[in-house]
C-alpha cells in the first residue's frame, strides 16, 4: 500500500524561498520552516517547498521535526536557523498568534529542473487558493523529477 503521507508541500513566499536559497548556497544553512498554525506534518518523509508566486515546487528536503509551541520560546530556541532576518520581522509575521509551528529539515535542494506549473497542476490540482498538504511517495517523486516524466 502506497504512503499517502510520503511528503508534505509547504507553501512558502517568494521572499522568504529567496532567503532559503540564498542562505544554503552561503553555506549559512536555513533548517526551520515557520507557520502561524498546527497544519504542518508530524510523520512525513519529504517536505517540498511550494512557490507561491511562481506556482511551482521548487525545493525539497527532508523532514526532520515538528514542534509546536509558544511563539516567544519557539524563537529563542529556532529562530536563528529560520528565514527571518530579525526578530522584529518575525513578531511582524506572528501577529496575534501566540503558538506556531516550525519545521525542522535537512539536505535542503533546489530542484534543477522544477515541473511547469501545468503540470503541478495536474498533479496537485488547482493552484488557486493552494493550502499545504500531503502528497504520496509517487507524486512527490514525480514533482521533485526523480521519476518518469510528468510534463
Amino acid at each position: 500500500m502506497e504512503n499517502s503521507r510520503f511528503g508534505f508541500i509547504a507553501v512558502i513566499d517568494g521572499e522568504f524561498w529567496n532567503r532559503l536559497c540564498q542562505s544554503n548556497k552561503q553555506g549559512n544553512k536555513i533548517s526551520f520552516f515557520v507557520r502561524r498554525n498546527a497544519v504542518a506534518p508530524t510523520q512525513t518523509k519529504r517536505l517540498l517547498f511550494y512557490v507561491e508566486k511562481r506556482m511551482q515546487i521548487l525545493g525539497a528536503a527532508d523532514f526532520a521535526e515538528r514542534t509546536v509551541g509558544d511563539a516567544e520560546e519557539l524563537w529563542d530556541q529556532f529562530g536563528a536557523k529560520s528565514f527571518f532576518k530579525s526578530v522584529d520581522e518575525y513578531k511582524a509575521f506572528v501577529g496575534s498568534n501566540k503558538k506556531m509551528t516550525f519545521i525542522h529539515f535537512e539536505n535542503f535542494e533546489e530542484l534543477a529542473d522544477p515541473k511547469p506549473k501545468e503540470t503541478v497542476v495536474r498533479l496537485l490540482g488547482s493552484l488557486v487558493w493552494f493550502r499545504p498538504r500531503y502528497i504520496s511517495q509517487q507524486t512527490a517523486e514525480l514533482l521533485e523529477g526523480k521519476q518518469g516524466s510528468a510534463q
